[in-house]
């Protein structure tokens, strides 16, 4: 209760009096990085609020999401489903999280996302993909009794550090060593996968089965041959489809996307949420469970205080629903494909532009170096400066000038990746190939606002330096 001279928490109050703080805050208190490298690009904006796949800034002005928070944003922002559960579960005023009793949601939730998920039998829900990808490690070293975990070249698991130790890029892990016991193989390397399994002490191998960082592609036939080799070695598989996962691809899964792959453990989240409350979840067959939990004693050996929280499993149900009822997957599959095919048309156009590449709606677009000598000169100059530096380029004038937000698909990488909300449509595609064409069309003459910024990311690379 609060008297007349005191009023209280008031959010709105808040944000009111000190949202325009925001960058000073975060430059004081938080990561004073982010917001140097966001002055630096002009991402500086503020944002005022968000529906579906839009932001609106202080004037009335949208910009387009092609990011959906790294994949969070899988049905947009505030879907109204989901934004009704989360009120519905606050109001029901649940004794949540007793931890000495079983509540109905997690059981409902866990229900449902199994349904999705032949060949899979039991869930464990934390709070993150990197949570995800560490409840799978686990359960894979305990259940094959082995230490090692094998992971692809350039793949991203997460930075906790078990699933630090299964990433592929060495810029996360430098300085964080010693991690656990690890072995890269490249993806789609079914010899060096049976070089390392032929040790016998391989527990697992983790696999994306389409990559972040590039946003490249198992092979075909690779993820139902390294199954077969991990087996016959008494080893699993783990599809981290963080990421790829609850419909981003156009199938449920990425990995069904190839007939006859079974993996033994599988790591969802990001989407899961409904980009409300955060959650993560691995699912894996019976007998993994049934090793790790073993008896009453070890009934609490693996568990997390706010995993299976209300909110987070009243969020899935409703992101769930909303998947079946409004056919999103299916849509993820038809407008992705449309965006990839208007983007690949291009690619005989421009010579910076050297390929277009993915499922559904995760899609790469990579460039490489150009023909003509006047833009061969410029795009040397730039990867001298530092590679990736051309994707950045194309990057900042999608958002400066056409109001689409995107992102460069992994450090020192001349590679963009689409991650839009799973409920964009043809408008979209539109609004995006015009943009992007405008871009291309900009980069191609040689001159303009767009080199001048290049020639600004050259000076700051070689300064770091």
């Amino acid at each position: 209760m609060t008297d007349g001279g005191n009023r209280g928490f008031d959010l709105a109050r808040l944000l009111a009096e000190r949202g325009a703080e925001r960058y000073d805050l975060h430059t004081r208190h938080l990561n004073h990085q982010l917001p140097r490298m966001l002055h630096t690009l002009g991402f500086d904006k503020v944002y005022e609020r968000a529906e579906g796949a839009y932001f609106w800034d202080a004037d009335g002005d949208d910009y387009l999401d092609m990011l959906a928070g790294f994949g969070v944003m899988g049905l947009g922002r505030h879907h109204p489903v989901v934004r009704r559960a989360l009120h519905d579960v606050l109001d029901a005023r649940l004794a949540d999280l007793t931890r000495f009793d079983c509540q109905p949601l997690p059981g409902l939730l866990a229900e449902r996302l199994l349904a999705h998920s032949p060949h899979l039998d039991r869930v464990f829900f934390g709070n993150s993909g990197t949570e995800a990808v560490e409840t799978a490690l686990k359960f894979a070293r305990y259940a094959t009794g082995k230490p090692r975990v094998l992971y692809c070249d350039h793949a991203f698991h997460g930075l906790t550090t078990g699933s630090l130790s299964v990433n592929g890029e060495r810029g996360f892990r430098d300085g964080f060593a010693p991690l656990l016991p690890d072995t890269a193989v490249p993806l789609g390397d079914l010899d060096a996968l049976r070089r390392e399994l032929k040790r016998g002490d391989v527990a697992a191998l983790v696999v994306e089965p389409i990559q972040g960082k590039g946003v490249h592609a198992a092979p075909p036939g690779y993820l139902r041959a390294a199954q077969e080799l991990l087996h016959r070695y008494k080893a699993l598989l783990i599809a981290d489809e963080v990421q790829t996962g609850l419909g981003r691809t156009g199938d449920f899964y990425a990995y069904q996307h190839e007939e006859g792959v079974e993996p033994d453990l599988v790591c969802v989240a990001k989407a899961l949420s409904g980009g409300y409350v955060p959650v993560g979840a691995t699912l894996g067959k019976d007998w993994i469970f049934r090793k790790v939990y073993s008896s009453m004693d070890r009934v609490l050996v693996h568990s997390a205080s706010f995993g299976s929280n209300a909110q987070a499993m009243a969020a899935g149900l409703a992101v769930l629903a909303v998947m079946e009822d409004e056919e999103i997957t299916a849509n993820a599959r038809r407008t992705g494909d449309l965006l990839r095919e208007r983007l690949a048309a291009l690619v005989d156009r421009y010579e910076l532009l050297h390929e277009v590449r993915g499922r559904g709606l995760m899609i790469g677009i990579e460039f490489g170096r150009p023909s003509s000598l006047k833009l061969r000169s410029r795009w040397t100059m730039l990867q001298a400066a530092r590679k990736g530096l051309f994707a950045q380029m194309v990057v900042v004038p999608l958002l400066q000038k056409h109001r689409i937000l995107t992102q460069v698909s992994g450090d020192h990488l001349e590679v963009i990746k689409l991650i839009p909300p799973l409920i964009i449509g043809d408008a979209e595609v539109d609004r995006f190939v015009t943009a992007f064409t405008s871009v291309m069309d900009d980069a191609h003459s040689g001159g303009g606002l767009m080199w001048d910024f290049g020639r600004t990311l050259v000076r700051q690379a070689m300064a770091h330096r």
